[in-house]
């Protein structure tokens, strides 16, 4: 089994309207595939592009959430919304689990009110940014490098408040500094190492170590320029996963695919079918129990609910 904490597929269905969740031709992340994985949650973020105007933002946010409701989980019986680990534990065995999840709050605004609605709608976990600013913190790319504003800091509380997660994916170092502080379930769902790819979107170790030390997640991407600076392969997300371990996060770490987010795949890893080939290569080097808390177990344990 497979829990894939983040892919853009909802991105991808909302900028093609022709395109299917059964056979869309452009997705990296389709019901087949998923099937043929073995995934059995997936998240699906809802991802604002830098085109749409400021706002337009929460009503395209809403617009996401529809085609997850209707052509996502409504077309297909074997797609069902989950939430929480009772969600997860009621699947049957031919049935993958659906999550809601925010990359970046550029949606909301500067509004509570529409955080709760989407919260309400059962997003269940938030990314505070993209890589530029915004009203709650500044992103991995924004050049002033600050932290968590007063409203990010009432964002973040409100998501403790919900028991859901913090994902400090995408966040300048000082919003992540300034999120472990206060974040009661941070989570980095689609984030690799710094060490062995030195790039602004990677954690440094001190983060890692910090995340650990909290109990949060570290989702490892298949982002083929996050990885290494030559052509990527598997052997690169081995490294990275590894380096993760000897930091002491064996039970802290799992994969944020980012499926449908990029154009360039990694060598072995063109989509989610291709999760066998990372479960392969993971049975040579782990045992059985380990393969399985990195590509499911670990992330279902730290589910807030």
């Amino acid at each position: 089994m497979i829990f894939d904490a983040h892919c853009d597929a909802l991105m991808k269905l909302w900028m093609d309207r022709s395109l299917s969740f059964q056979d869309g031709k452009s997705l990296h992340v389709t019901l087949p595939a998923l099937k043929e994985a073995k995934v059995k949650v997936q998240c699906f973020a809802i991802y604002i592009p830098e085109t749409v105007s400021e706002e337009a933002r929460f009503t395209v946010a809403l617009e996401m959430i529809d085609i997850f409701f209707e052509q996502v989980i409504g077309r297909f019986p074997a797609m069902k919304f989950v939430r929480s680990k009772r969600d997860i534990d009621a699947l049957e065995e031919n049935e993958i689990g659906a999550m809601l999840t925010l990359e970046g709050c550029d949606a909301i605004g500067t509004s509570l009110v529409k955080l709760k609605t989407l919260l309400r709608l059962g997003v269940s976990s938030v990314g505070l940014t993209w890589n530029w600013s915004n009203a709650v913190a500044d992103g991995a790319w924004e050049r002033r490098g600050a932290g968590l504003t007063k409203f990010g800091k009432q964002v973040v509380e409100q998501l403790n408040d919900a028991k859901r997660w913090v994902d400090v994916s995408h966040l300048s170092e000082k919003a992540f500094w300034d999120v472990l502080e206060i974040a009661q379930f941070p989570i980095a769902s689609h984030s690799n190492t710094y060490r062995f790819c030195p790039h602004p979107r990677n954690l440094r170790d001190e983060q890692i170590k910090a995340l650990i030390a909290k109990d949060g997640m570290i989702g490892l991407n298949f982002v083929p320029y996050f990885l290494t600076k030559e052509k990527a392969s598997i052997t690169d997300v081995l490294r990275h996963l590894e380096h993760v371990c000897s930091l002491g996060g064996a039970r802290n770490v799992g994969f944020g695919s980012d499926f449908d987010g990029i154009e360039e795949t990694v060598s072995g890893l063109d989509t989610v079918r291709d999760y066998a080939n990372l479960v392969n290569e993971l049975q040579k080097h782990y045992s059985e129990e380990e393969v399985e808390r990195f590509l499911f177990r670990n992330f279902y344990d730290h589910l807030p609910q």
